[in-house]
């Protein structure tokens, strides 16, 4: 895909998000959002997936590590044909094939069951070190939330990945700066993300999360003959590309009101109009 397909591609997931949490009325849109730009350079060109093939032996694996953000994983496996686009707007519901987080023995192309926080990075570096020990070349992309640093077990995963020099995995830190009960810096300063990455033994660099050729060419290269896993600190917003949620002190997890509700059918109204 071009720059042009990509940013299209964002778009529709986007819109499918909020559509899905707006239907339900209630749910983790900020951190969904955050996410949206590199999810669709992952899923839309990086990754090697076969959606009529969800098991497929030689395929990338990806594990949502901040397993709230499932909404826009899900809109992103549907507008890739995992699954009908119609499944979901049963998403939290009853019964739903899509739980409010990953579960992958209900959600047909999920990696990874996820929501735990702290886990899901561990799982990944799992994945990278089997596949590592059987010689295969499948890669792993794992997105952790800034707040989900927090977690000790994390730091434990980094120190483990790059101690076994997994290059076949990539981190992804969605640093949004907000988390559940505030900004971060409030709840626990992270300092340098990037500086931390390094002397754990990463090789780390910042992108812009809503920079799709930057992501791109992060994300892109198969790095076999580096020997330092890569983590990418992801400079993005909580909310992002949806200004009224951009503008909120904290939108985290919204139960809305209808004032919001309205506020999020203009948003929603807007990605309509400018999708046609």
């Amino acid at each position: 895909m071009n720059t042009r397909e990509l940013t299209q591609l964002a778009n529709d997931i986007r819109l499918e998000t909020l559509k899905a949490l707006t239907h339900l009325g209630f749910g983790h849109y900020g951190g969904s959002m955050s996410v949206v730009e590199t999810l669709a350079v992952l899923y839309g060109d990086v990754m090697r997936i076969d959606p009529g093939a969800p098991d497929w032996s030689e395929r990338d694996y990806f594990v949502l590590s901040k397993g709230h953000a499932g909404p826009a994983l899900y809109s992103t496996l549907a507008i890739k044909g995992y699954f009908p686009r119609e499944q979901l707007i049963t998403l939290n519901e009853n019964g739903t094939l899509l739980p409010s987080h990953p579960d992958r023995l209900k959600t047909r192309g999920v990696d990874a069951t996820t929501g735990s926080l702290g886990q899901g990075i561990s799982i990944a570096a799992g994945m990278a070190l089997s596949h590592r020990l059987a010689g295969r070349s499948n890669r792993v992309f794992c997105i952790v939330g800034d707040g989900e640093l927090n977690e000790g077990q994390c730091w434990e995963a980094f120190q483990f990945i790059a101690h076994h020099k997994l290059n076949n995995l990539t981190v992804l830190v969605d640093w949004n700066k907000q988390q559940l009960d505030g900004t971060l810096d409030e709840v626990i300063q992270p300092f340098d993300l990037a500086e931390k990455f390094t002397a754990f033994g990463f090789e780390a660099q910042t992108v812009p999360g809503a920079d799709i050729p930057a992501l791109y060419g992060a994300l892109k290269p198969v790095r076999e003959a580096q020997q330092r896993p890569l983590a990418i600190v992801l400079d993005s917003i909580k909310g992002q590309g949806v200004p009224w949620l951009e503008q909120l002190s904290n939108s985290h997890h919204l139960r809305l009101t209808p004032e919001q509700r309205q506020a999020i059918d203009a948003e929603i109204a807007a990605l309509e109009a400018a999708h046609d």
